[in-house]
């Protein structure tokens, strides 16, 4: 048996997140892959999806592989055709759909996979909870927005302020030009005065 080109291989691992959330009456996905140290021989290779309501309950098969036709919806009173393979093989990937999802899905999903000659067979399940509305996603949207409004709101105060700065700095320039354009016509009118006085003084007087 030809090993999968894998830098390193340890042993048979199935991964799939914990728990999942379905909005009731949508479609999800329910995710399953796998790790192996040897590439899926079709002759070989066992897989199969299981459900069960609780872990106190038995497991119901909803479906397996099939060497000749891959793998292969398992039809149920509870499922019926809703459930479908969603996976590719040759990516070791084993995920599901589950259409029009009711609120009587929820329960346990267990991936069940054995690819020998690896020893271990690799399990694993997902509790799947199924609600009638969302919670809404942890987006930074609003974030996004308010620091957006703060930011506009500082800068046109900073805005504001150099304005206002610009116009009080202006107004003393004038202010300091008017003062500077009366000294220099009081300098003038005490220049001319000057003047008059002394071509006042030059005259003779009359005998």
């Amino acid at each position: 048996m030809q090993r999968a080109p894998e830098l390193s291989c340890s042993s048979m691992d199935v991964i799939m997140p914990n728990s999942i959330n379905a909005l009731n009456g949508t479609t999800i996905k329910i995710p399953c892959t796998f790790t192996s140290c040897y590439k899926i021989d079709p002759n070989m290779f066992v897989m199969n999806w299981t459900y069960q309501e609780t872990l106190n309950d038995t497991e119901e098969m909803i479906m397996a592989y099939h060497k000749k036709r891959g793998m292969v919806p398992l039809r149920s009173d509870r499922f019926g055709e809703r459930v479908m393979f969603a996976g590719n093989l040759d990516k070791n990937d084993l995920s599901i759909t589950l259409s029009n999802v009711q609120i009587e899905d929820e329960g346990i999903y267990n991936c069940n996979v054995r690819n020998p000659p690896d020893r271990i067979t690799g399990q694993h399940g997902i509790q799947l909870n199924v609600v009638t509305e969302l919670p809404p996603p942890r987006d930074s949207t609003i974030a996004v927005a308010i620091g957006a409004s703060v930011g506009g709101a500082l800068a046109l105060l900073i805005l504001s302020m150099l304005v206002v700065k610009c116009l009080r700095r202006h107004r003393k320039k004038e202010l300091i030009s008017e003062e500077k354009m009366e000294e220099e016509e009081k300098l003038d009118a005490e220049v001319v005065a000057e003047e008059g006085n002394k071509h006042k003084n030059s005259l003779p007087e009359d005998l």
